[in-house]
């Protein structure tokens, strides 16, 4: 086989050919490939109109290389080499196989790869052009020859990359320091590395019209619920015509409820974080050009839980599980108790505290709730400013600007020092949850409970927190109740929920315990 030398780039085709196929391709998209060569090049040039990065590159073969085909694939998603290569590989297999190269026929190929198949673990034969454009799109080098209703497709991909690196949103001191990346297939095999077990299955499969995205989901047969993955794989079917982007769109879709404040799946970077949630009974999900993936279904307790408490020791762990629970409330309930307590129940605040915070508040124009509403909203603002610039500059804006804004709105007696400690500890705190999706939902519920204890004080914070309790007592994630193991109550479980026992104790063990246990052996 010998290359020509000219180069065909996709272009309005002028020639002529017997085929009911319309100008704008979509009855090809649905047609079987044709034996004329002519047609199938046609049919690729509709379907890619005005694709400027294809490229169509016909060659010749057999006696006295009069044998036409020609290859297709995108130049911005092929590695070169490929196209080489796979011809070279391509000459030495049918000239070995059928006969020379410069005997080979159409009618030989054909014999040839009717009888033996596709001899490479990366090639397909193609038999329509809705998988030749799926295959194209996807960044194989299709090839074409005459006289052959089927085409030759082979992986060529050559996109760049991200490198497995170390955790981004997720850093730890101890435990593994590298995290998933956008690549489905490396992710996968990052899984299963940690978790080399044959009861551990993934589901794949392809959704989207346009895009075409490959979505996985895997759980640990055995420990998995049955009744959590028949919901799961129930809610999940109805993607299959959706266009998704990244694994987050996911998550309309299998939370049992859209507008809770409250997250019902959580995300997590780290394969060792994925597979503690596989022992767990667990289903995680992934799609391909996502670096994250999606647990299901969500526990309150988890969202409070970090990777590296099982890297530590277990006083250390249990330690720092207490601080996160009193950042919770602090996040959610300081700035409506100190509204309250300054409103309505000043005489529960100590005389000397009461008086030094009547002198900060000398000369501010406004009220408590409006005071802490516009601090609140300051450094709302301030935060999104910090994430959305460049990385560079972004934290210095948010320190900066958390610092100017504050002194400049205590000199102009629009808030007191006092309100800007309050916002800033609040801000503090909900840094302190290892879950952003969590912290979200707090930075939702604090402006109902602000309103709540300036019109009603104490009795208003005290009814919003109540609702929020039967609210989430209520919640379920895939049939689950959100606050178990403490409603409904399991002692067996509150090993690891607030305080965590030592791990001689602690087993990974799947909760549900529908997997068969092997006995232990005893020690002689």
């Amino acid at each position: 086989m010998k290359k020509q030398d000219t180069k065909s780039r996709l272009s309005d085709s002028s020639e002529s050919c017997e085929s009911p196929q319309t100008q704008d391709g979509t009855q090809y998209v649905q047609s079987p490939l044709s034996s004329n060569l002519t047609i199938n090049r046609q049919g690729v040039e509709h379907l890619f109109a005005d694709c400027s990065d294809l490229i169509l590159l016909p060659w010749s073969y057999g006696p006295n290389l009069s044998e036409q085909a020609f290859s297709v694939y995108f130049e911005t998603m092929i590695q070169h080499q490929h196209v080489n290569y796979v011809k070279e590989t391509l000459q030495d297999l049918v000239s070995h196989r059928v006969g020379t190269a410069e005997s080979v026929t159409p009618e030989q190929i054909i014999r040839f790869f009717q009888n033996n198949g596709v001899s490479s673990g990366t090639a397909e034969l193609l038999n329509s052009f809705d998988e030749v454009a799926r295959h194209i799109a996807e960044g194989c080098l299709v090839i074409f020859f005459e006289k052959w209703n089927q085409a030759l497709s082979y992986k060529a991909m050559g996109v760049t990359k991200r490198q497995v690196s170390e955790p981004i949103t997720e850093p730890v001191v101890q435990g593994p320091h590298f995290s998933t990346i956008e690549d489905l297939n490396t992710n996968i095999g990052l899984i299963r590395h940690l978790l080399q077990s044959p009861r551990l299955k993934f589901n794949i499969f392809t959704t989207g019209i346009e895009c075409q995205r490959t979505i996985c989901y895997g759980y640990l047969d055995g420990a998995v619920n049955p009744e959590s993955l028949a919901q799961f794989q129930t809610r999940i079917k109805d993607i299959h015509d959706e266009e998704i982007l990244e694994v987050s769109y996911l998550e309309e879709w299998i939370e049992d409820s859209v507008y809770s404040p409250f997250p019902q799946v959580r995300y997590t970077e780290r394969p060792d974080s994925a597979v503690a949630a596989l022992l767990d009974g667990k289903i995680i999900a992934m799609v391909n050009g996502s670096p994250t993936v999606l647990i299901c279904p969500g526990n309150f307790y988890e969202f409070l839980m970090s990777s590296e408490d099982y890297y530590q020791r277990t006083i250390f762990s249990s330690l720092i599980r207490f601080l996160r629970i009193g950042a919770f409330f602090i996040a959610l309930m300081l700035p409506s108790t100190y509204v309250a307590l300054s409103t309505f129940h000043s005489e529960l605040i100590p005389t000397v505290l009461l008086l030094a915070i009547l002198d900060t508040r000398e000369g501010i124009p406004f009220p408590a709730f409006m005071e802490a509403l516009i601090m609140e909203i300051f450094f709302e603002l301030l935060r999104e400013a910090g994430i959305r610039l460049p990385r560079p500059i972004g934290s210095a804006v948010s320190i900066v600007g958390a610092l100017v804004i504050g002194q400049a709105a205590i000199q102009a007696k629009i808030a007191s020092p006092v309100m800007v400690i309050v916002v800033a500890l609040t801000g503090i705190a909900s840094f302190a949850l290892p879950q952003y999706s969590m912290a979200i939902a707090l930075r939702i519920m604090r402006f109902p409970l602000m309103v709540l204890g300036a019109t009603l004080g104490g009795l208003g914070i005290m009814v919003g927190f109540l609702l929020a309790l039967l609210h989430l007592c209520t919640l379920r994630s895939l049939g689950q109740p959100y606050l178990a193991p403490t409603a409904p109550l399991d002692i067996r479980q509150l090993r690891d929920v607030l305080i965590m026992v030592p791990r001689k104790f602690l087993l990974r063990r799947p909760r549900n315990r529908h997997m068969h246990r092997r006995p232990r052996k005893r020690a002689k």
